[in-house]
């Protein structure tokens, strides 16, 4: 956690997450205790398993994106019912809540456990209930879900997937509020998938998302954003190599969801200090701030914005800026977005006094 004198106020500030993954956020100790519970063997062969702090340690090293998701993958095998997916949003969710976090929007990749025979049902069963627990627990907390498709399966499975959601009714109902690919960026160009994104639109689902501009080169987050016709860039940070993109951006105030610590974690930079942050501020393009995979990256949503001021010694102005960037660009209630810029003022408000 920084020593920055602005620590006490970036705790304070109302926060809006718009990029984590539920299945990123299962801890060491919960994976375990899971494991234990579902009869999951664990990897024998891997000294990492040997323990919750051996896996917690393992996961300072990652060397890539790719060494990542191999325990990733392995870490949500633990979760098969209801409950375990109840247990593991909910965690989340109440760490989140500890840190500020107002609204949440959560991804989650349906394939992944569809492939492993857990269906579509049971997931969205175990989230939901967790959403409700929270709302009678943390009151000032509003939750959304996204599903992801993934990549690295065949487009057929990615039109499989939307036909079930489709099917059951869940864009049209509030229990999704959008919908969003995930998983390795590299050699999969954004018009891969472009008839998915056509039938989702076509089906008439509004908010529509993709991770683009985190491995892959800026012209990826310009065609996602022309050929998926996206109105939301996960990380993104790429972006910032093409100025005509920056202005693109800027001009139609899609919103960059960037992971610092991700992005550190996983080599995409050697330092915080060389994202975009300030010529995406100077260039008002719009952007929010969050913790990607937390449980294995070693940061929450604070933590990304404490390294975030300690690299750039950000002024209040700035984050206020962020907070009402990243308001505006959440998929919620004209209402709901009207709550929460009273949270931010009243915070800021505050500050200026002290």
């Amino acid at each position: 956690m920084c020593n920055d004198k602005l620590h006490q106020f970036l705790h304070a500030l109302p926060k809006c997450e718009h990029h984590v993954h539920i299945e990123g956020t299962i801890s060491p100790e919960l994976l375990f205790k899971l494991a234990s519970k579902n009869g999951i063997s664990l990897p024998l062969d891997d000294p990492a398993f040997d323990s919750p702090a051996t896996l917690q340690a393992r996961y300072q090293n990652f060397s890539s994106l790719d060494d990542f998701l191999h325990y990733y993958f392995i870490g949500f095998s633990v979760l098969i019912s209801p409950s375990d997916f109840e247990a593991l949003t909910y965690d989340y969710l109440s760490h989140a809540y500890t840190q500020q976090v107002y609204h949440a929007e959560i991804f989650f990749d349906p394939q992944a456990h569809i492939s492993r025979n857990i269906s579509y049902h049971t997931i969205i069963t175990g989230m939901s209930a967790a959403k409700k627990r929270a709302a009678a627990d943390f009151p000032k907390l509003s939750v959304e879900f996204i599903p992801c498709l993934l990549r690295h399966l065949p487009v057929s499975s990615a039109h499989g997937l939307l036909t079930e959601l489709l099917e059951s009714g869940h864009f049209s109902d509030g229990t999704l509020v959008g919908f969003g690919m995930s998983s390795t960026e590299l050699g999969m160009h954004p018009s891969i998938y472009k008839s998915v994104y056509e039938a989702a639109q076509s089906a008439g689902v509004v908010n529509l998302t993709a991770h683009y501009g985190e491995e892959g080169p800026s012209d990826f987050v310009k065609d996602a954003l022309s050929i998926l016709g996206v109105g939301r860039i996960d990380h993104g940070r790429r972006s910032a190599e093409d100025e005509e993109l920056v202005a693109q951006l800027a001009e139609s105030n899609v919103m960059l969801t960037l992971c610092p610590i991700s992005n550190l974690v996983l080599k995409g930079v050697d330092g915080i200090q060389e994202l975009p942050i300030r010529k995406f501020l100077d260039t008002d393009v719009r952007f929010s701030i969050n913790s990607d995979d937390p449980a294995y990256f070693g940061g929450y949503i604070l933590e990304n914005y404490c390294a975030v001021q300690e690299a750039f010694g950000l002024a209040v102005d700035d984050w206020e800026k962020i907070a009402r960037g990243a308001i505006a660009g959440s998929w919620c209630s004209p209402f709901r977005k009207e709550q929460l810029l009273k949270e931010v003022e009243g915070v800021i408000q505050q500050w200026n006094l002290e």
